[in-house]
């Protein structure tokens, strides 16, 4: 604060060609009033300075935002890095390499959910060896559930439940035959497994970005086999492993189409269930197969499924079948001789 000196206007005293023109309290309050102009100016100065960081720290936070959204969109990721990363899930390139049959064995749970509700136990093996494979379920007092089909590297065979009628589950394969010739039945527990050797099946792969099932995030590929399929396939990776944890086979057949199928050599499930062989003149027929792997471990090296579920919905017009089977696998053997009679299911052995 300034404190109150005049002086008269003197030739002895300071500044006299200003004292002569103007009171000295006159210059100090123009002094003031110039101090103060220049305090507001700072102010605004400041008050600009922080607004301009503001907007700076704002810009940075919504680009922060927004960057990472086109750069997902951007760096979309390819099938083969999908499918490089998901083979390193399963091993190194040499362990693989060294692999050329797969037995698993374990227990598995039947439940049938529709129409009314079952459920049996039994015994489960999976065999493979390259493009060859089998699987056999085996219930005791459970005939409808049996399940045992193969593919010889040339042909499928579906094993009877009884004379003329097979099981739900190779019955579906007899009529979408390239799921299981192409080695994706099974995924990774199969050495027929497509991804293993994707060149030599020729068959086509689309990313379709990321699904939440279950609450998980999964990237999701869509498989095309060579030629042509009714069936629409969905191969599933965790995100973060890039492990094979889900297949999905769907097919959809318009209302009055009238195909029956699924199930035409199954006339007493149809005529029981009538979720079979359906005509859907009413309103469309849905198939749906999905292979579910978990409780992935070691073995031998590869890391695969311990825990592996099926499940099969046909829904038509005339009723419902739902279908879920249950692997617990806890025996494995690798790179044993498997006999070639092994991969036909109907050769007396």
């Amino acid at each position: 604060m300034f404190r109150r000196f005049c002086f008269a206007a003197s030739p002895q005293v300071f500044w006299p060609s200003v004292l002569h023109t103007a009171d000295f309290c006159d210059i100090r309050k123009t002094l003031q009033s110039e101090l103060l102009l220049i305090s507001e100016e700072k102010k605004v100065k400041k008050s600009r300075v922080r607004t301009y960081r503001l907007c700076i720290a704002t810009l940075l936070a919504m680009t922060a935002l927004v960057i990472p959204y086109y750069s997902l969109a951007g760096d979309k990721l390819q099938p083969e890095e999908i499918v490089a990363k998901h083979l390193d899930s399963i091993g190194s390139a040499e362990t693989r390499a060294s692999v050329h049959s797969r037995i698993a064995a374990g227990t598995v749970v039947a439940i049938l959910r529709s129409p009314g509700t079952a459920k049996f136990s039994g015994r489960a093996v999976m065999a493979s060896d390259g493009n060859k494979n089998m699987i056999g379920l085996g219930f005791e007092n459970a005939d409808s559930y049996q399940e045992k089909f193969g593919f010889d590297g040339r042909d499928l065979t579906v094993g009877f439940v009884r004379p003329g009628v097979h099981g739900y589950w190779g019955d579906f394969l007899l009529t979408h035959q390239n799921i299981i010739k192409d080695g994706l039945v099974g995924g990774t527990l199969s050495d027929a497994w497509p991804l293993l050797n994707l060149s030599e099946k020729k068959a086509k792969l689309e990313y379709r970005g990321i699904k939440k099932i279950d609450g998980k995030s999964l990237h999701e590929l869509k498989y095309i086999p060579r030629g042509s399929s009714d069936l629409e396939i969905s191969l599933f990776f965790d995100t973060e492993t890039f492990q094979h944890v889900r297949t999905e086979y769907t097919r959809v057949i318009s209302a009055g189409l009238g195909t029956g199928v699924i199930g035409s050599s199954r006339p007493s499930s149809a005529s029981q269930s009538g979720a079979i062989d359906a005509s859907g003149q009413q309103r469309p027929a849905r198939y749906k197969l999905v292979e579910q792997f978990s409780d992935f471990k070691k073995e031998s090296g590869l890391t695969l499924p311990h825990t592996y579920k099926v499940g099969l919905d046909l829904d038509t017009r005339a009723g419902r079948l739902i279908v879920d089977w249950e692997f617990t696998l806890t025996e494995f053997a690798f790179n044993q001789p498997i006999p070639a009679a092994t991969f036909n299911v109907n050769t007396k052995q």
